[in-house]
């Protein structure tokens, strides 16, 4: 069986939302050749499926001894698949624009003693294979269903002027090697050039190491969820993190 993850946003498979499980990782993280990581958006089906790959293996535990693990992993996959598809192409109602921000390295430059991950969330370039090792979104919207919405900027600019990060993931191999502040920089890049003046993001109140993270990139915390929610919603209760971006 698969248990959801308590930073996740809870709804239909189809439609999820999820935040960053970001924990202190007690795995010892192999350190990387950052000069080979590529940081980018995709709109390519190969590196979304692998992006797809690397959400469904850290937002949800599977019990290696389940029957058909693989094939209940492939259908999770193939629903988180389409369902960012459809939030990138713009068909995702309630959102004005959607990116997925990827990290990428080269396979060849990976070890070896995780096969299994590798091998799932592996992708071409059309040049070398490469695996996704980091993942988010990026959400231009006035809000995401079922979480604190944020309250700047103000007026008829909310809708162009406001986004929300979201499914922000690194493979647990490779914590602490400076990966999802990379992501979260360049998501930066990219809401700048979308006219985005306040990015936000939530994360729950017990989790010390994304809230470390996201004060390093610079957000800061404008309110909180009710616990009544939290309870009803059958969830930890979660903080809304807000981040000015300036404009050019």
């Amino acid at each position: 069986m698969a248990k959801s993850n308590t930073d996740g946003f809870r709804s239909s498979p189809s439609c999820r939302l999820r935040l960053r499980p970001i924990s202190a990782s007690h795995i010892l993280a192999p350190a990387i050749d950052r000069s080979a990581m590529v940081i980018s958006e995709t709109v390519s089906e190969d590196e979304l499926w692998a992006a797809a790959c690397l959400r469904v293996r850290t937002f949800n535990e599977l019990n290696p001894s389940s029957y058909n693990i693989q094939d209940h992993r492939r259908y999770l996959a193939e629903r988180e698949f389409e369902a960012l598809k459809e939030r990138v192409s713009g068909k995702r109602e309630g959102f004005t624009r959607v990116s997925c921000v990827n990290a990428t390295l080269p396979l060849s430059q990976l070890s070896t003693s995780s096969e299994d991950f590798f091998s799932a969330c592996k992708f071409s370039d059309g040049i070398e294979d490469r695996v996704v090792v980091g993942s988010l979104d990026l959400n231009q919207c006035r809000w995401l269903p079922d979480e604190i919405a944020g309250t700047k900027p103000e007026g008829f600019s909310v809708d162009f002027a406001r986004a929300y990060l979201s499914n922000v993931c690194v493979a647990k191999e490779l914590h602490r090697n400076g990966v999802g502040y990379k992501l979260i920089e360049k998501s930066k890049v990219v809401a700048r050039e979308w006219g985005i003046t306040d990015m936000y993001v939530h994360v729950t109140v017990v989790n010390e190491a994304a809230k470390r993270l996201y004060m390093k990139c610079g957000f800061e915390q404008e309110s909180a969820e009710p616990a009544w929610q939290a309870r009803y919603l059958n969830r930890p209760q979660r903080l809304l993190l807000w981040l000015s971006l300036p404009t050019s």
